[in-house]
């Protein structure tokens, strides 16, 4: 039997409880401490208003390119179990939480069912993982557009900035 064929994924990394920048960065590391998957790249981290749910603290986002040899499944559960490891709960639907990972693309796959939609549904909107995104990769596009021109049409780029520490 063949091993999988690498792929590159993009993974939306974001923190608005606790410490933040520390659990980002090792967030990052503990994502690619796993056999089936290698950092690609970092993109720099913004603070970003909350979009949507209750009132809450603002986030701290960035965005990784990985390469990986495991199904997209496999890697939601990678990316659940790193969550996890940082007492992720979730209660509130677009709550504050201590750490969220999202898939945001796994190569060029469409995916539909109960756990996971790829690319990912509202990304082509964030302005919070685009703008990161479009900075870490100028080249990068989502379902064929690029994903600079998504991030200068988002409603939620003003304000949105490289985070510089407090």
């Amino acid at each position: 039997m063949n091993a999988p064929a690498a792929v590159t994924a993009v993974l939306a990394l974001g923190s608005n409880l606790g410490e933040s920048r520390d659990t980002l960065s090792r967030a990052v590391a503990e994502l690619a401490d796993h056999p089936g998957v290698r950092l690609q790249a970092v993109s720099p981290v913004v603070r970003t208003s909350p979009v949507g749910g209750p009132e809450q603290p603002d986030y701290l986002n960035l965005v990784v390119s990985v390469e990986t040899d495991l199904p997209p499944h496999d890697l939601l559960a990678h990316c659940q179990s790193v969550e996890n490891s940082h007492h992720r709960k979730r209660e509130v639907r677009w709550g504050p939480r201590t750490l969220d990972v999202d898939i945001i693309t796994y190569g060029d796959t469409v995916l539909d069912d109960e756990t996971l939609t790829l690319p990912h549904p509202r990304a082509h909107t964030r302005a919070f993982v685009l703008q990161p995104w479009a900075w870490m990769d100028p080249e990068a596009k989502l379902s064929g557009t690029p994903v600079a021109e998504l991030a200068a049409r988002a409603e939620d780029l003003p304000g949105l900035e490289i985070y510089e520490g407090d």
